[in-house]
C-alpha cells in the first residue's frame, strides 16, 4: 500500500437525507447530533475509499454549525479526503440545504481524521494523496498544517 497513490476525487462521496420529524430537535431545527452522525457516517466512506481498508474516527476538528435546517429540507453532504499521513486521513466535509431548485447553502463544515485499520484492527499505511487541481493543492496544505497543530497539541 506503500507506493500506492490516489487523487482526492477518488475517495469523493455524496450522501443525502430528507430531514424527517425525528431528526428534529426542541425547536424543531435538525438536532446537531443526527448531523454529527451523517457526518461521521460520509466521512468514513471517503476513507475507507481512499486508504481500502476498515477505518476509525479519531478527531473532529473545526466543526461548525453555520445555519439550520428544518423539516423536510434536503440535506447533501459531500466528503473527500484533503490530506493523509501514513496510517491517517483528513477528511473534509461539506453539508448543504439543497432547494428544489438545486440551490445550495452550505450549513455545516468539517474536518476529521481517520486512521487505517488492518484486518487486526492496528493502525497500517494508506495511500499517498496527490492533489490535483489548485483547490485540492491548497486544502493538502491547510491539512498539512491542521496536522502539524494536531501532533504539537497531543
Amino acid at each position: 500500500m506503500q507506493n500506492k497513490q490516489k487523487t482526492p476525487s477518488q475517495s469523493f462521496t455524496t450522501q443525502v437525507h430528507i430531514v424527517g420529524h425525528a431528526d428534529l430537535n426542541g425547536y424543531k431545527r435538525l438536532f446537531g447530533g443526527k448531523i454529527m452522525s451523517w457526518i461521521d457516517i460520509v466521512a468514513g466512506v471517503a476513507a475507507r475509499r481512499h486508504s481500502e481498508c476498515n477505518v476509525t474516527t479519531v478527531a473532529v476538528d473545526d466543526l461548525r454549525f453555520l445555519k439550520s435546517a428544518r423539516a423536510n429540507d434536503m440535506i447533501v453532504l459531500e466528503a473527500a479526503v484533503t490530506y493523509t499521513g501514513r496510517t491517517s486521513m483528513e477528511v473534509h466535509v461539506k453539508t448543504f440545504v439543497e432547494e428544489n431548485s438545486g440551490a445550495r447553502t452550505l450549513i455545516n463544515d468539517a474536518y476529521l481524521v481517520m486512521v487505517a485499520l488492518d484486518e487486526n484492527e492496528h493502525p497500517t499505511p494508506v495511500p499517498k494523496l496527490i492533489p490535483e487541481t489548485e483547490e485540492e493543492k491548497q486544502e493538502y496544505e491547510a491539512g498539512k498544517a491542521r496536522q502539524a497543530a494536531r501532533l504539537a497539541r497531543a
